[in-house]
């Protein structure tokens, strides 16, 4: 059975196409997949570097079925997902997965950007940009990232972006044959 896309999600979509224009203030937009991102998504996706800092969620080797499946469905079911948009190509992924029940005023932010384009400032945009749509709904106050502790550029892009760290949890991560600590980053509406 296929979960039902909530009414705060609804609320979110909504939210984001009528702010598309506010979302795209420097060089990145945030949007809505298409069929056409699909070729990108394979390419970027299907990359060691990334991979390795993602949560097994993230399938690796990245194929055409898991972009398509990720086009079709994922990106609709598990929260409000954008395509980060640089010029016309989907070069990464950044979204936020509410918290439910006792969790409901928190959420989870995540992203990935191609490789090529590390270190030009495109992750900051987007998580500064996936920032201010989450506490746009008055009812989230707390952001968390969940960053593995080799990612330390990761780490950057969130201090840039005003998170903070809150915890290290001591090798509560393994993944590729080792132990890794998680650092958690959080926000909170002001």
């Amino acid at each position: 059975m296929t979960p039902r896309i909530s009414d705060k999600m609804y609320a979110w979509r909504a939210f984001a196409r009528q702010h598309a224009f506010a979302m795209s203030r420097k060089m990145i937009e945030l949007r809505g997949f298409f069929d056409s991102d699909i070729g990108s998504l394979t390419r970027h996706a299907n990359n060691y570097n990334i991979s390795r800092y993602m949560t097994s969620r993230m399938p690796y080797p990245y194929t055409k079925k898991d972009a398509k499946w990720w086009v079709e469905t994922g990106s609709k079911e598990l929260g409000l997902y954008l395509a980060i948009d640089l010029a016309g190509e989907c070069v990464g992924v950044v979204g936020v997965r509410f918290g439910q029940l006792e969790l409901q005023y928190s959420a989870e932010i995540g992203y990935w950007i191609a490789e090529d384009y590390w270190g030009k400032g495109i992750g900051t945009e987007a998580v500064s940009k996936m920032t201010d749509c989450a506490f746009s709904d008055n009812k989230i106050v707390r952001l968390a990232a969940p960053v593995f502790s080799p990612n330390k550029a990761s780490m950057r892009v969130l201090e840039k972006c005003g998170y903070s760290l809150e915890a290290i949890h001591r090798k509560a991560v393994f993944k590729n044959d080792a132990f890794m600590d998680e650092h958690v980053f959080v926000k909170f509406h002001s």
